[in-house]
């Protein structure tokens, strides 16, 4: 048989239908993008409430999470596209962690300190980890690679 009297074999079918992993990891990156919308006008609203150091603080801590990556520099061209040096994970995972800044504006609440800095920092820092999720950048495994 030539390759003119074959019959084509048919396409894998396209369905504009999401798998349903795919329709919560979409509900679930909508979510943390809402959340980091909501910090990011929460920080900025300090800011412009409470003065330049609210807003520095806020600026400041929406970058420092990923300073971390500065922990394992000297590893990082030996390491694969993507990967984390092991070095640096802990400190990644910890500054990347929601539960860490939660807990802090939870205890900022309910004690009697009251410096609006320390919280713009706060709302800063959520709005970094929040970008991260909603961007697909979550934790690490303790290789470096993103978690699944």
């Amino acid at each position: 048989m030539s390759a003119l009297t074959q019959t084509p074999t048919p396409a894998a079918p396209t369905s504009p239908v999401l798998g349903r992993t795919a329709k919560w990891t979409l509900v679930r990156r909508a979510a943390w993008l809402a959340n980091a919308l909501f910090w990011s006008a929460f920080a900025v609203l300090e800011g412009v409430n409470h003065g330049w150091l609210a807003g520095l603080l806020a600026g400041l801590f929406f970058i420092a999470p990923d300073l971390t990556f500065f922990v394992g520099l000297r590893d990082a061209p030996r390491m694969a596209r993507g990967q984390l040096p092991p070095r640096a994970v802990p400190y990644y995972n910890t500054a990347h962690r929601a539960l860490v800044p939660v807990a802090l504006i939870a205890l900022y609440t309910f004690t009697p300190v009251v410096w609006a800095p320390a919280f713009a920092a706060l709302c800063g820092w959520l709005a970094h980890i929040s970008y991260d999720r909603a961007f697909g950048y979550g934790l690490r495994t303790k290789e470096g690679f993103q978690r699944g």
